[in-house]
């Protein structure tokens, strides 16, 4: 990453072209200065670039201690990104091993031009870069703003004379630490053959994504990895998408690009077409293998435009559907899905695996990642903490489970299936055992299966509905304002989110500071005594 000039050797590199300390139009080199480090990337296509090597830091220190897993949350808005960053950063001091992640099923169901649509790749394109683009616009924003206060408090111990203040705000513009972090960007299944997914994202690189996820789906069959109706391509197709969108990090100088290869084997239970093999033990071979097949006799000879193969010294049928594709072997998932790990790694080139499993379950993930790290060591996950899956039933019916093999408990103890999910159970022993399971999820699949990042791919969608549920409820009810300021502006106000002073959030004091840079004292400001954000504290 590219080390930002400090705020002495700007001023130092001005002085020397404007000694009188302000261009012969007038405007003060502190102004300059302040714009400069504003602009914390020159183009989006730098963030890329910026941002690889952050990510192949983390993944190095993970490594070496898995502890150090990463996180994110799924955002269908640069508003989204912005405020996810900002709270990490109040939490954490810094946004370290924070990213956001962008799912194009949340573009699909919320950014699409076509209406609410299922994950089916059936949004424009061009969606999932425009979404990348306003992220990161937001996040910048955000940086231009909390630059601005620092210059605020500078500007204020000059005007005091306080040289101690003036250091420090000096100190505190230098150390910034700006809130542009890494996107994993879904690319779905590459919109396409292998050239359409290379331009893709090439587009995607250029508006700032430094990881691209792809998943072996067939691009005109896409499904959610949730869903039903899922089909898979041969393994060498995919391997040729995971070198297209290297080819395109290569081109576009993003040397340290990040590509997360995605397989729905484990689900999907049918592929697309019936790859040649080469030799014995190639990747159409090994895929092949896998195919649900039938005998060829007498009493079921082969009709007219059916297909054979020839496996283990016989010509059989492969099970094949009403729309021409073909089925796999029933409980051959898991066996796919390692091979499916290992091509991506060994011939794709590609740096974290995601695989797509029914429920949230450590020992199924850690048993898979343990037969590919026999083949890739060092083999990483990306893991979705799917707000598919019932979170609180499964780690309930888990630890019931686990307590009645052990003896702990008496099968009658606790109700099997779904009854568990009611609220009766939330103060019970079983209740407390999964809610805690739940906060050390992310930590026990970090330490135990490989899982480099935890992500969340839908939170925003979820938190959106059941927000404006609660608001609308009370504001529509009989609260009405109450409902508001209970649910929403209190709470801000005492947590310290900046947004409760929405003018300044979006960015009215960063108007007035251009405003004084180029009008002085003429200046119409936005931000005087009478302007309303006044009534609330500073952040």
């Amino acid at each position: 990453m590219t080390t930002r000039k400090t705020y002495a050797e700007h001023r130092d590199e001005l002085m020397r072209r404007y000694p009188q300390g302000a261009t012969p139009g007038g405007v003060a080199i502190d102004d300059i200065i302040q714009l400069r480090l504003q602009n914390t990337f020159p183009t989006h296509l730098d963030i890329a670039r910026a941002m690889a090597p952050v990510m192949r830091a983390d993944m190095a220190a993970y490594d070496a201690d898995p502890s150090k897993f990463t996180q994110s949350l799924g955002c269908w808005s640069g508003f989204h990104a912005q405020q996810m960053i900002k709270s990490v950063k109040r939490l954490r001091g810094t946004t370290k091993g924070a990213y956001v992640y962008l799912s194009g099923w949340m573009v699909a169901g919320l950014r699409n031009r076509f209406g609410h649509l299922p994950d089916q790749s059936m949004h424009e394109k061009t969606s999932v870069v425009d979404l990348i683009e306003e992220i990161y616009v937001s996040l910048r924003q955000a940086d231009e703003v909390a630059v601005n206060d620092l210059f605020k408090a500078l500007k204020k111990a000059r005007q005091e004379g306080d040289a101690v203040a003036q250091q420090a705000a000096i100190r505190a513009i230098d150390g910034f630490e700006t809130h542009v972090v890494p996107i994993i960007a879904d690319i779905d299944a590459g919109f396409g053959n292998e050239h359409a997914t290379y331009l893709l994202a090439k587009e995607m690189i250029k508006a700032g994504a430094c990881c691209l996820q792809i998943e072996n789906q067939v691009s005109d069959a896409k499904q959610c990895g949730h869903q039903d109706g899922k089909v898979t391509v041969p393994r060498e197709d995919f391997i040729e998408k995971l070198r297209a969108c290297r080819l395109a990090f290569e081109e576009l100088g993003v040397d340290e690009g990040v590509i997360v290869a995605r397989t729905d084997s484990l689900g999907a239970g049918l592929t697309q077409k019936v790859p040649v093999s080469q030799a014995d033990g190639d990747h159409a071979a090994d895929y092949i293998k896998w195919l649900k097949t039938e005998p060829i006799t007498t009493d079921a000879p082969l009709r007219d435009g059916e297909l054979a193969i020839y496996k283990d010294g016989d010509f059989v049928r492969p099970v094949r559907m009403p729309n021409g594709l073909f089925a796999f072997q029933e409980g051959s998932g898991r066996a796919r899905v390692v091979e499916d790990c290992i091509a991506s790694l060994t011939d794709g080139g590609a740096d974290l695996l995601w695989i797509e499993t029914d429920t949230p379950n450590v020992d199924e993930i850690a048993s898979m990642v343990a037969e590919i790290r026999k083949v890739v060591p060092n083999a990483k996950l990306t893991y979705n903490n799917s707000p598919s899956f019932n979170w609180t039933l499964n780690l309930r019916n888990q630890v019931r489970a686990q307590w009645v093999a052990e003896g702990k408990i008496h099968q009658d103890s606790y109700p099997e299936g779904a009854s568990l999910m009611s609220a009766e159970f939330d103060g019970t022993d079983l209740g407390r055992e999964a809610d805690e399971r739940l906060a050390r999820f992310q930590v026990d699949i970090a330490a135990r299966a490989g899982v480099f990042h935890n992500l969340i791919t839908l939170p925003t969608f979820h938190l959106t509905a059941k927000s404006m549920d609660e608001l609308s409820r009370g504001y529509f009810g009989d609260d009405r304002m109450k409902a508001y300021v209970n649910s929403v502006q209190r709470e801000e106000i005492r947590r310290g989110v900046s947004a409760v002073k929405h003018q300044h959030e979006v960015g009215s004091d960063l108007g007035d500071t251009f405003k004084e840079m180029v009008a002085g004292e003429r200046a119409l400001k936005a931000g005087g005594h009478a302007n309303t954000m006044n009534q609330f504290a500073a952040e």
